[in-house]
C-alpha cells in the first residue's frame, strides 16, 4: 500500500512541476520573443550608424567611421561629408570594413528570419519552433562576433588615418575612440548569444516534460481541486486507494423501546443528502435503529 501510495504521490508531483512550468516558459517565451525583436532593431541601427569609430579632442582631423559608411570635414568647410555605399563596396575604406559590412548584414538578415519563424508557432509544436529559432540566433550570433572583431582590422586605412593621426593601426585607434555603436554592437553579441541558449533551453525542457508524462495517468487527483462528488472510472484504483473509508454508525433512536421507526424520523449524516435509496434502506431496518451513509473524505 505504501509503494501504490508514493507512486501515485510521485504522479501527482510530477503533473504539478510540469504544469507550473508550462506556465512559467510561456512567459519566458513572450519574454524571449520581445527581446529577440528588440536585437533585431539594435542590430539595424548598428549596421546603417557610421558611428562606430570617431575622432576625440587630440584627434588630427575630424570625422567618425562605420562600417560601410565614413563621415570626415572636407577642408575649407564646416559640413561633414558622408560616403559609402552598399552597392558599390569599392567606395568602403579597407577590405576589414567589407569584411565587417558582410557579416553583421548577415547577421541582421538571420534574425529577421527568426522573427519570420515566429509565425510558426501557429503550425508547428513549440519545440519545433525553439530549435529552429534558436538554430537562426546562433547563426546569427557568430556573423555579429566576427563583424565585431573584424572591424579594427581596418583601422589602418588611410582615411582612418587622416583623421586619427599617424599612430592609428590595426585594433588601436590612435588618437581616436570607439562610438556607441561599436559598444552597441559589443552588447547585442552577448544578448543573441543568452537568446540563442534560451531558444534551445526552452524547447529541450519542452520535449522532456512531453515524454515523462506519457507514463503517469492523465487524470491525478489533486487534493482540493476535485469535485468528491463525482470520482470517473479512470480513477476508482486511485480513489479507493486515497480515501478513507469510515465505518457504517448503527445509533439507536432515543426514548423508543421497539417497533418500525417511521421514515420521517430517519436521520442522515450531515455530509449525506437524503435520497429515495437512502430511505428505502432505512425502511429495512427493523427496531429503533437508523441507518447513516458512509462518509468519504480525501487522504
Amino acid at each position: 500500500m505504501s509503494v501504490l501510495g508514493s507512486k501515485y504521490e510521485y504522479s501527482d508531483a510530477a503533473h504539478l512541476y510540469a504544469t507550473s512550468y508550462v506556465r512559467n516558459s510561456k512567459a519566458i517565451g513572450v519574454l524571449w520573443g520581445i527581446f529577440t525583436i528588440c536585437f533585431a532593431i539594435i542590430n539595424i541601427v548598428v549596421f546603417v550608424q557610421p558611428q562606430w569609430l570617431g575622432d576625440t579632442v587630440s584627434s588630427r582631423g575630424t570625422g567618425h567611421f562605420g562600417l560601410w559608411r565614413y563621415c570626415h570635414l572636407v577642408q575649407d568647410q564646416h559640413e561633414l561629408l558622408c560616403t559609402g555605399r552598399l552597392d558599390d563596396f569599392s567606395t568602403i575604406p579597407s577590405a576589414a570594413f567589407r569584411a565587417a559590412t558582410v557579416f553583421v548584414g548577415l547577421s541582421v538578415i538571420f534574425v529577421l528570419l527568426c522573427i519570420c519563424c515566429l509565425l510558426l508557432f501557429f503550425f508547428f509544436q513549440a519545440s519545433t519552433v525553439f530549435h529552429i529559432c534558436g538554430w537562426t540566433q546562433v547563426l546569427s550570433a557568430v556573423c555579429m562576433v566576427i563583424g565585431v572583431l573584424t572591424f579594427p582590422a581596418g583601422w589602418d586605412a588611410p582615411e582612418v588615418r587622416d583623421v586619427c593621426g599617424p599612430n592609428v593601426r590595426d585594433f588601436n585607434a590612435g588618437d581616436c575612440s570607439i562610438r556607441w555603436s561599436y559598444i552597441l554592437a559589443i552588447i547585442a553579441c552577448f544578448d543573441i548569444t543568452i537568446l540563442a541558449s534560451l531558444s534551445f533551453v526552452l524547447g529541450t525542457r519542452y520535449v522532456t516534460l512531453s515524454t515523462a508524462e506519457k507514463g503517469f495517468p492523465l487524470g491525478s487527483i489533486y487534493k482540493g481541486e476535485i469535485n468528491t462528488g463525482f470520482v470517473p472510472d479512470t480513477h476508482s484504483t486511485t480513489s479507493r486507494k486515497s480515501m478513507n473509508l469510515q465505518p457504517v454508525m448503527l445509533m439507536p433512536q432515543p426514548g423508543s423501546l421497539g417497533g418500525h421507526v417511521p421514515a420521517d424520523n430517519d436521520r442522515f449524516s450531515e455530509y449525506s443528502n437524503r435520497t429515495g435509496r437512502s430511505k428505502s434502506r432505512a425502511n429495512q431496518v427493523s427496531g429503533n435503529w437508523i441507518y447513516s451513509r458512509p462518509v468519504q473524505s480525501l487522504a
